[in-house]
């Protein structure tokens, strides 16, 4: 949920030199002890997160338990809208000078962000502090984002998966095997039924998140293995919008466009106009209240294959901003620590649907027993052995954009072919990758 962001690269030249000249140290040799302000005075620290509703509660939650935990630190938590409007506000606070210490760092932004000098290195931090973080005991699928050039600047946090939901109630009346579809090919099945019957089979907006699912269920990649091209535009890539096209051309697929297409794919699948949707892990929860409401019920499964299964992850890490002092830094690693716990894991996973980063977390019994009352909340991690790296080029953000445009544009319009759409979308990343 959330997981987009088009932060620019030219929005971020501006702080490069300013990063530079930062002073916060980042050598990690501080005592933990360090987190307690002097004369008994707390260490304030900001957090700026990301997103609404129940994800934001429960950050809400957590942050006020942390605080009523201990009396050296004082977490002062402010909401800043969807990961591009937080990201924005970030970059100009940081150039301001006023950057908050820790904040929700969308994943395909880490390497934007660490490159330009804006986070510290959590590499020694981590380290010194392993037996209490215990890198290894988060899932290996969640981490790859978090690294940079071979450095850790992220602790996996409110982490999640493109998931397939479904009304089981709706199937059953159309005449359908409840189970679903399986592939691309019973996708298209599925949906003819449904259409036949007068409804519309599934409701969409344009996302590259979706996108690079269906990439990777197609065997492709989205940028060449070092970063440095498009691979979009080869026939993997392109095999996921001739779909859509053909989809949208026959009426299977309803797609949605503009700033409300997400929440305007949530109202038809919440108001039982659609029968699927992808969305975002952290959706159960508020999916599940919505079926109960709405009288249907729901089931969660993989996102339909293609020669294989395959989702990209997405969410966000919680990082930490340079410029701080010591003090403060020491304040917010143990904030970090804290909200990444097991418990704490656990806590987002059943309040929210949100990935259960860590091992032992998934593992406890208190999760096994609860997905056997809730298998909904599941799927999301079982799907992990099909997961893929988002991309980590500096460009990657803006790229985004460019490639929704040429998608959208090779849906919607009759005349326009995906091959040619994507392979102009191509050329301009190229143009952005090799500077």
């Amino acid at each position: 949920m959330g997981k987009k962001t088009g932060m620019s690269m030219a929005a971020l030249s501006s702080v490069l030199m300013l990063a530079a000249c930062g002073s916060g140290g980042t050598d990690g040799k501080t005592a933990a002890g360090a987190a307690g302000g002097s004369e008994g005075k707390k260490v304030v620290i900001k957090y700026w997160t990301a997103n609404g509703g129940k994800i934001e509660e429960a950050k809400q939650n957590l942050v006020k338990k942390f605080n009523e935990s201990q009396n050296k630190i004082e977490v002062q938590q402010a909401n800043q809208g969807n990961y591009d409007d937080l990201h924005a506000k970030v970059q100009a606070a940081f150039a301001a000078g006023n950057a908050p210490a820790v904040f929700d760092l969308e994943i395909a932004s880490t390497g934007i962000f660490s490159r330009s000098g804006m986070l510290v290195d959590l590499t020694p931090l981590a380290a010194r502090d392993d037996a209490q973080l215990n890198l290894k005991d988060f899932i290996p699928g969640l981490m790859g984002n978090a690294y940079v050039d071979g450095k850790l600047y992220g602790i996996p946090f409110v982490r999640s998966t493109p998931i397939f939901y479904k009304n089981v109630t709706m199937l059953k009346e159309a005449g359908l095997d409840p189970a679903g579809p399986k592939n691309w090919t019973e996708l298209e099945q599925y949906a003819r039924v449904l259409k036949a019957k007068g409804k519309t089979p599934m409701t969409m907006p344009v996302g590259i998140w979706e996108y690079e699912a269906l990439v990777a269920q197609s065997g492709g990649k989205v940028l060449s293995e070092d970063g440095k091209k498009a691979a979009f535009n080869s026939p993997e890539g392109v095999a996921p919008v001739e779909f859509w096209k053909k989809m949208s051309d026959e009426g299977l697929i309803k797609f949605v466009v503009g700033k409300t297409a997400g929440a305007d794919a949530e109202k038809d699948w919440a108001n039982q106009i659609s029968a699927f949707k992808f969305g975002s892990t952290a959706g159960v929860s508020a999916s599940l209240e919505i079926a109960k409401g709405n009288n249907f019920e729901m089931a969660t499964d993989f996102m339909p294959a293609n020669k294989t299964y395959g989702v990209p992850t997405g969410g966000a890490h919680l990082v930490i901003t340079s410029k701080l002092s010591e003090q403060e830094k020491e304040a917010t690693w143990e904030f970090i620590k804290w909200m990444t716990s097991k418990e704490n894991t656990i806590y987002q996973h059943k309040y929210i649907g949100y990935l259960p980063n860590r091992i032992s977390a998934l593992e406890s019994e208190e999760l096994q027993a609860y997905y056997k009352e809730f298998p909904h909340y599941k799927v999301a991690s079982d799907q992990l052995k099909y997961a893929v790296l988002r991309p980590n080029a500096n460009a990657y953000p803006e790229i985004t954009k460019i490639m929704q445009d040429a998608i959208t544009k090779a849906i919607l319009e009759k005349n326009v072919k995906p091959q040619d759409a994507m392979n102009e979308a191509a050329e301009k990343a190229n143009k952005l990758l090799s500077k």
